[in-house]
């Protein structure tokens, strides 16, 4: 299937889920998870299960998701948020080990925007980005490093450049 064949058919199937209200929906803002008594009582390097609320958790608290969710608010006026998706299926193995799918979009009342798939391991701390054009998974570094993300809201911010009066006309031919 090619890469824009998957995105259509991942589009989809959000607006199927996001109608059928069978999703998650975690604004930026909202509730932070505490640390449950099993992981606070952990040895140093031993690897906890993480639930899907804590995975939300660390996604969210990614800081490239923190500008993009501020920046969505901002530019929209309050009437898109920065939020992630979870379509409630099982998780994904990759090379033996379990990630729950998550996908950060801009949720307005009339749609909801994919901006990227993260892969959110289920046991240690590892974040995956989804590379839809070329099915493969980005480490946070490879994906910082070749799609520089905080890029993609710099360019949106940027201030509109000033008018500097009328293009003067071109010389006559000689």
């Amino acid at each position: 299937m090619s890469g824009s064949s998957k995105k259509v058919v991942l589009l989809f199937a959000m607006i199927a889920l996001v109608a059928a209200g069978a999703v998650v929906y975690h604004r930026y803002h909202e509730s932070a998870h505490a640390p449950t008594p099993a992981a606070a009582s952990a040895k140093p390097g031993a690897q906890m299960a993480r639930t899907k609320a804590q995975a939300i958790d660390a996604l969210m608290a990614l800081p490239e998701l923190k500008a993009w969710s501020a920046h969505i608010e901002k530019a929209s006026g309050g009437s898109a948020h920065g939020a992630v998706l979870d379509d409630e299926t099982a998780t994904k193995v990759i090379n033996g080990k379990n990630y729950w799918t998550l996908n950060f979009v801009e949720n307005s009342k009339d749609a909801a925007h994919r901006w990227e798939t993260f892969l959110v391991a289920t046991t240690g701390d590892e974040i995956l980005v989804e590379d839809m054009n070329d099915d493969r998974q980005l480490t946070l570094a490879q994906w910082r490093a070749e799609t520089r993300p905080m890029e993609r809201i710099a360019k949106k911010a940027a201030p509109a450049p000033t008018e500097a009066g009328p293009v003067p006309a071109p010389a006559p031919p000689p």
